[in-house]
């Protein structure tokens, strides 16, 4: 995908993004998790949740709602940035560490990740296009493999507040 379209699909999920965060932040996780994404190629009941990391350069903390899945007890989620050729952030980010948050609707945890590889990877991304039939389309449009990230509970920690985010991300 050129970086002109992935502009104009920026510009056109901006808004969106953040008033989905700013919702889900507001409402404690009460509202923002279950969402209707039909417009954009998903089903009526889109599963979102938030992730908090830190800036590896920056050092600043950011929230980012995103879809989510759960197999085999674990958290999936997909760093498609709408099919850009480069990477999303959040992706970079968590990348650089062993841990990371995220939260789903009034719970918020503390968690391990891992990307799938093999036979499972394949497992799991015929998965979340199932659940998320926009992500084909996404890795239609770039040549770089779209990382899946699995994430598994450590330990229980207080819902995010948007106050916990001292650094807000560009969409």
């Amino acid at each position: 995908m050129s970086d002109a379209d992935s502009a104009a699909i920026s510009a056109v999920r901006k808004d969106w993004v953040t008033e989905h965060r700013e919702m889900y932040l507001k409402s404690g996780g009460a509202e923002g998790h279950i969402m209707d994404i039909t417009a954009v190629g998903g089903h009526a009941f889109g599963t979102h949740c938030l992730i908090k990391y830190t800036g590896r350069k920056s050092g600043k903390v950011f929230i980012s709602p995103l879809c989510y899945g759960d197999i085999g007890g674990e958290v999936v989620l997909c760093a498609s940035k709408g099919g850009a050729d480069i990477h999303p952030e959040w992706y970079n980010n968590i990348a650089a560490s062993p841990q990371v948050e995220f939260q789903i609707a009034t719970q918020a945890f503390r968690a391990s990740w891992r990307e799938p590889v093999g036979a499972e990877r394949e497992k799991v991304w015929a998965f979340m296009v199932d659940c998320f039939p926009f992500y084909a389309n996404y890795q239609a449009s770039t040549s770089r493999i779209l990382p899946l990230v699995m994430m598994k509970v450590v330990e229980a920690i207080p819902v995010f507040k948007q106050s916990d985010a001292t650094g807000m991300r560009s969409y």
